[in-house]
């Protein structure tokens, strides 16, 4: 069976009702936050409003990444035409997971317009080249952005860190690619950077066989090789390599600033709320997003709870059965987080701080992150923070409460943000 005939075969799944083996087809790790009966509701939503299918068209099948796809499905009901996107993780005539499945406007069919540089970034400014950063079997693909200089003056240098889950150097989500336009950026205005597939991307065989994987797993090796690769770098000035990571990226940022010599750190829509405890909060906001537009919650928020509360239990131990626990992840990552505070860590590093912040921003928030980040900071005068109003988790300006379909069109990173991350590492 190929993977467009799996996602045929979903579809069929959903049209006959078969809620609970459409579930069972997801990836188990993120079998609890699609019980049956949320599947069953969100169809008879859309059953309701538009009608009955009449007609499924035939499946487009696109690469989303090394060993991910979606397949788009094109599906007229009596009322409307829409495309069904599927998401799977496997290769061609083995098992197939589901990762997810979107019911999305009809123009989503078409194929995903190729990422064009934004209007920022002048790519006869700079080079860029393939690179390995790090060594032996958790090595990971990454890529080297240098500016072209006049003269011989070393540029300072950044190291980019992504967010949560199996990021690639880009921090890729649909068409858009946020740290292609900050390196490219960045380049233009001076500033070398390095960016590299997580682990989790690069080697998920690995991570899945490490029951004892960590945070520190997932960013500090291949941080601490990229800083060494920058600052070794002959055009880049080695006392003026800063790290910075976006959202878990910086979460993570103060631990690899702590294992390598850095001249300073940019949080961008840092995570400093427990991650356990954000992903409940999270939910939570998506769940009355639904329920202001009639439609059911993305997920079991009583079983998105139960796992929260897991993380918390004082009985945790490595022993907890993964399923017991969100994502699936297994107990010695939330052992690991449950005592690791990122704004303390980032105050007792004693270094330079830029922190820019996304106002519409609903996964890390104003209120229950960045507070966090200046209660530990307060008063530091090699603090910077700014905040952008307009802008969501992933700096891209808009309007009205953020929501995940603002990451479908194609967009760029804030000029803004930007410019004053390149102004603030260009000054120190």
């Amino acid at each position: 069976m190929t993977l467009a005939d799996t996602a045929l075969a979903v579809i069929g799944m959903v049209r006959r009702g078969q809620f609970a083996e459409v579930r069972d087809m997801f990836a188990p790790q993120l079998r609890p936050l699609v019980p049956p009966e949320t599947l069953r509701a969100a169809w008879a939503a859309e059953i309701a409003k538009n009608g009955q299918v009449s007609a499924v068209g035939a499946p487009v099948t696109e690469a989303a990444g090394p060993g991910t796809v979606v397949v788009k499905v094109p599906v007229t009901f009596e009322h409307a035409t829409a495309t069904v996107v599927v998401g799977l993780a496997g290769e061609e005539g083995q098992q197939a997971w589901l990762t997810g499945i979107q019911l999305l406007p009809a123009s989503a069919a078409a194929p995903l317009v190729p990422w064009e540089p934004p209007p920022y970034a002048d790519p006869g400014t700079f080079t860029e080249h393939d690179v390995t950063v790090g060594d032996g079997p958790s090595a990971v693909p990454g890529t080297l952005t240098i500016p072209r200089r006049a003269d011989s003056t070393p540029v300072p240098g950044v190291v980019l860190l992504s967010g949560s889950g199996p990021n690639d150097r880009d921090e890729t989500i649909g068409r858009n690619k946020p740290f292609k336009d900050l390196a490219w950026g960045l380049a233009t205005a001076g500033i070398a950077t390095a960016r590299f597939d997580k682990v989790t991307r690069a080697h998920p065989d690995l991570v899945a066989e490490n029951p004892r994987f960590t945070l520190t797993d997932e960013y500090v090796p291949a941080a601490v090789a990229a800083i060494g690769l920058l600052r070794g770098h002959p055009a880049v000035n080695p006392d003026r390599v800063f790290v910075a990571g976006h959202s878990e990226g910086g979460t993570a940022a103060p631990r690899v600033a702590a294992r390598a010599p850095v001249a300073g750190l940019v949080i961008l829509a840092g995570g400093a709320q427990p991650l356990h405890q954000a992903m409940l909060r999270q939910f939570r906001y998506l769940a009355s997003l639904a329920s202001a537009q009639g439609a059911p919650p993305p997920a079991d928020l009583d079983a998105v709870a139960r796992q929260v509360a897991a993380v918390d239990d004082p009985a945790l131990s490595e022993d907890t059965p993964h399923s017991d626990l969100p994502f699936g992840v297994p107990a010695a990552y939330w052992l690991d987080l449950r005592g690791y505070d990122p704004a303390a860590a980032a105050a007792a590093l004693g270094k330079p701080l830029l922190i820019v912040q996304g106002g519409r921003d609903y996964q890390a928030t104003v209120a229950d992150d960045l507070s966090r980040w200046q209660a530990a900071l307060d008063g530091r005068p090699d603090v910077t923070i700014r905040v952008y109003p307009a802008d969501n988790h992933l700096f891209f300006p808009g309007e009205g409460p953020s929501s995940p379909t603002e990451y479908e069109p194609a967009r760029h990173v804030d000029p803004a943000v930007v410019a004053d991350v390149a102004a603030w590492l260009s000054a120190q």
